[in-house]
């Protein structure tokens, strides 16, 4: 069985789906891998790398893409790189199947099997396959660490012989995977935390990590069975920015990461709240792939507001430490796969009973078999 992975061609992706180690366990359990040249030389992983662990380094990408049974990449495929693919073939990569139902219209024409990460349960046998969650966790480390880098003072309180340092304030606004994640390294850095989050649930979790939980009476509210917090009503999100302008206003640091799976992103930050903020403040939006939490903000581009706000626009922070970030969602591929291997048969075999797999594949055999993108398939050839 062949497993090709593409070199990444999306502007600014930085992150490869196989590292060397990856590669080494998928030819253990029975693989032949292929990859492009260079494929991970912008996260830091050189092709000797790879040729050492036993990679086939390709010459020509479209007739290893043609020929494969088996294809990992980061980003979504072109429509020219789908049509290529054999009939049969299984494809594993982010597809952002709520927006993309063209793109998924061509992998059932190309009879072949897309999978998404974004759909992978989020249960506890599907853990280490969640590369949504450790993408995720990264890039809540590597805002902070971009805010800090623009801020223009210290994080931690310092106490110095010309007098003393007091810590700057970071307020975290959503407590998911990235925002336990940015409250972590912000203490780890010596910022005094605060951080909201509409789920009640998560109070003792973010108080385990030495923040302040700020209450906001918002009726019911709660989170989804995947744990994602709901959809909150217009009055809800009017509540709520009402009840975190003040402590914007004190903040040197806010981070958004409110993110609605499946829809655009929620306005949190009115262009009101930023206003209200100290000139030299930082903030970082983390939805600003999904439309965005902060009014004002513009993907790809920094911006500094009238009040002297730095709003950051970098829509993947996960490619800020793309080494890392490759190593864990290498892992993230390389535990799907070991998870549906057949050892006797040195092959895939998807098994249509498998929650995970019931969770995460979108087409197969020429349809779109997913329940919450198309009509479901009675029955499936694997």
């Amino acid at each position: 069985m062949i497993c090709y992975v593409p070199a990444e061609t999306a502007s600014g992706e930085l992150r490869t789906a196989l590292t060397p180690t990856t590669a080494a366990a998928l030819i253990k359990l029975g693989l032949t891998v292929q990859a492009d040249p260079g494929l991970g030389t912008a996260s830091r992983y050189l092709d000797d790398e790879y040729t050492k662990a036993g990679v086939e380094l390709v010459g020509d990408s479209a007739a290893a893409l043609s020929a494969a049974d088996l294809v990992l990449r980061v980003r979504k495929p072109s429509p020219e790189q789908i049509a290529a693919l054999k009939p049969g073939a299984l494809h594993l990569s982010f597809l952002d199947p709520f927006n993309e139902a063209s793109l998924l219209e061509k992998f059932a024409a190309a009879k072949a099997s897309a999978v998404s990460l974004e759909m992978i349960p989020r249960t506890t046998l599907a853990q280490k396959m969640d590369a949504l969650s450790s993408q995720a966790s990264l890039a809540g480390y590597a805002a902070v660490i971009q805010a800090a880098a623009r801020l223009r003072s210290a994080l931690p309180m310092m106490m110095t012989p010309a007098g003393t340092i007091m810590p700057s304030r970071v307020f975290v606004i959503g407590a998911g995977v990235a925002g336990l994640q940015a409250i972590a390294t912000a203490k780890r850095l010596g910022a005094r935390i605060e951080a909201f989050d509409t789920r009640p649930v998560v109070e003792e979790q973010v108080k385990s990590l030495g923040a302040r939980f700020v209450k906001i009476d918002l009726g019911d509210t709660g989170q989804t069975a995947g744990g994602y917090a709901k959809q909150l009503t217009p009055e809800q999100v009017a509540k709520q920015q009402a009840g975190m302008a003040k402590i914007c206003a004190q903040a040197d640091v806010v981070i958004t990461t409110a993110k609605v799976f499946g829809r655009k992103a929620p306005i949190l930050m009115t262009a009101d709240m930023v206003a209200g903020m100290k000139a030299g403040s930082v903030i970082v939006d983390m939805a600003l792939e999904t439309g965005g939490n902060v009014e004002g903000a513009r993907p790809g581009e920094d911006i500094v507001t009238e009040n002297g706000v730095t709003i950051l626009g970098d829509t993947s922070l996960e490619n800020t430490i793309a080494t890392h970030a490759s190593q864990v969602l290498a892992a993230n591929f390389a535990a799907w796969i070991t998870h549906f291997w057949d050892d006797e048969a040195k092959s895939l075999t998807l098994d249509r009973e498998d929650e995970i797999l019931q969770g995460c594949l979108i087409t197969h055999d020429g349809e779109i078999v997913h329940e919450r993108f198309g009509t479901k398939a009675e029955t499936l050839k694997s």
